[in-house]
């Protein structure tokens, strides 16, 4: 098959993952978004298949491989560690565009400059110069690495492998400005010299630089940053999976890959937004390393029973849910549905408060919620349900910590100030899910649960929320 037929493919591949991700905004359209990608990603593989001189067999096989994996993955991996396996995935999609990086040079260097470039033609039908594809070989290896080895980092600390505290030295920003200079300048010698032995060496130390700066420049990250974290880092897989598609002239992988790098910068700074922080406050901040407020929490917390519990949910009209990475670990988000339907039978009118950071991941708690068969229509976003909040008689905080926080709204030496939260302390009573008295994942204290009108019911979330079922099946 020719190369124009080829890229024939390549175009209405990109276009079904354009729509595809235009349909995973609606909850409604989600699945048939994911489905119209997956046959888009099909096309796309059959056109590579097609590509001159390609063993077909090599990539069924890898195909098939990846999809057993896959599928035991989607079946065994818990709901509860699915920020940990989105990290783990971004990572090896960064390892595929290195390998394809590394691959690419030692094919360059084995065949020589002019009949790369000749092969190239011969697949793609495009010309391009040769420094154009020494500096893509560059930039896909650095950022494939740091890729690689920040996610796994990122997949310890979610996992509870590493501390999920930031690890901190002196010194430590320069010698990552110091690392991605010289970086830099391996780039430059392996585009310079692409035959010489300088280049070479240069193109093996590159790789190992890019490993070591993914690992530095994720340590200093703290738990509370996460999410973020996680969305930059699926950015970055799909601006490795561009300059790979870039090498090989792969159009389909260029589209594909900038789709992902650009959604998830967008969904990097959105989520930033949401905590009043920036890119490289983020980045470079070191959040959690020393965590202190500048007032103490007054107050002490008030223990509650399930019995209690159910007498004031019984003769509530407004229920305002808050999930937290609570809800996850104690996988409740079916027992809360359960719980919100007889509230709705009972004459409660159901709010289901999303926080943009809420979780461990972007979309965290909207996935559990879908998982349940939450209705769309009674999850809001936070700008939604805080004008209302005062009017709420009860909210429910599940196992949430920063964003109900109020130490971001009027405690200035907190490290979360400024940062917008769900008012649940404005609603007239709270009660907070949690398992015991410690602090959250960032480590901050929740003035929250120390409020006049909160109540704490500990234990398990799941077991706590059944309990509460049962009382209402009484």
């Amino acid at each position: 098959m020719n190369a124009v037929l080829i890229n024939l493919l390549y175009i209405i591949s990109s276009i079904l993952f354009i729509f595809g991700i235009k349909m995973l905004g609606s909850a409604d359209t989600a699945r048939r978004g994911n489905r119209l990608s997956a046959v888009g990603m099909l096309m796309a593989v059959v056109a590579t298949l097609l590509y001159l001189g390609l063993d077909w067999w090599m990539v069924a096989g890898g195909i098939a491989l990846g999809s057993i994996i896959g599928i035991v993955a989607a079946y065994r991996v818990q709901m509860t560690a699915m920020p940990e396996m989105v990290a783990l995935f971004n990572g090896f999609g960064g390892l595929a565009s290195l390998l394809v990086g590394a691959a690419e040079y030692i094919k360059l260097r084995d065949n020589g400059m002019d009949s790369y470039l000749k092969l190239l033609e011969a697949q793609s039908g495009v010309t391009v110069p040769g420094w154009f594809v020494l500096v893509a070989i560059g930039l896909t290896i650095l950022i494939g690495g740091i890729t690689f080895t920040g996610s796994v980092v990122a997949y310890a600390k979610l996992a509870g492998q590493i501390s999920g505290k930031p690890t901190l030295f002196a010194g430590q920003k320069l010698i990552n400005l110091l690392m991605m200079a010289a970086s830099l300048v391996g780039i430059g010698l392996l585009t310079a010299g692409v035959d010489s032995e300088v280049a070479f060496i240069s193109g093996v130390v590159l790789v190992i630089l890019s490993l070591v700066l993914g690992v530095l420049m994720t340590i200093p990250i703290g738990g509370g940053d996460m999410p973020v974290v996680i969305s930059l880092l699926n950015s970055l897989s799909g601006i490795a999976a561009s300059m790979a598609g870039f090498i090989i002239l792969n159009n389909v992988l260029v589209v594909a890959g900038c789709l992902v790098g650009a959604s998830g910068i967008i969904l990097s700074l959105i989520m930033c937004k949401s905590m009043n922080r920036t890119i490289g406050n983020v980045l470079f901040s070191g959040f959690g390393a020393t965590v202190q407020a500048a007032g103490e929490v007054k107050g002490e917390m008030k223990a509650s029973s399930t019995e209690d519990a159910y007498y004031v949910l019984e003769a509530a009209q407004s229920v305002v849910f808050i999930p937290g990475y609570g809800m996850a670990v104690a996988q409740a988000q079916h027992a809360v549905k359960e719980l919100a339907e007889l509230l709705e039978a009972n004459g409660a009118e159901i709010r289901f408060a999303i926080h943009p950071v809420a979780g461990r991941m972007p979309g965290h708690m909207n996935v559990l919620l879908a998982e349940a068969d939450v209705p769309y229509e009674q999850l809001f976003e936070m700008d939604q349900v805080n004008p209302v909040m005062s009017t709420v008689d009860v909210a429910i905080v599940i196992g949430a910590n920063d964003v109900v926080n109020p130490a971001a709204l009027n405690d200035p030496g907190s490290p979360i100030y400024g940062m917008p939260i769900i008012n649940a302390h404005e609603a007239k009573t709270v009660y907070c899910l949690k398992r015991g008295k410690g602090t959250g994942f960032s480590g901050l204290e929740n003035a929250l649960f120390f409020g006049e009108n909160t109540r704490m019911l500990y234990g398990d979330a799941k077991a706590t929320v059944s309990a509460l079922v049962a009382e209402f099946g009484k």
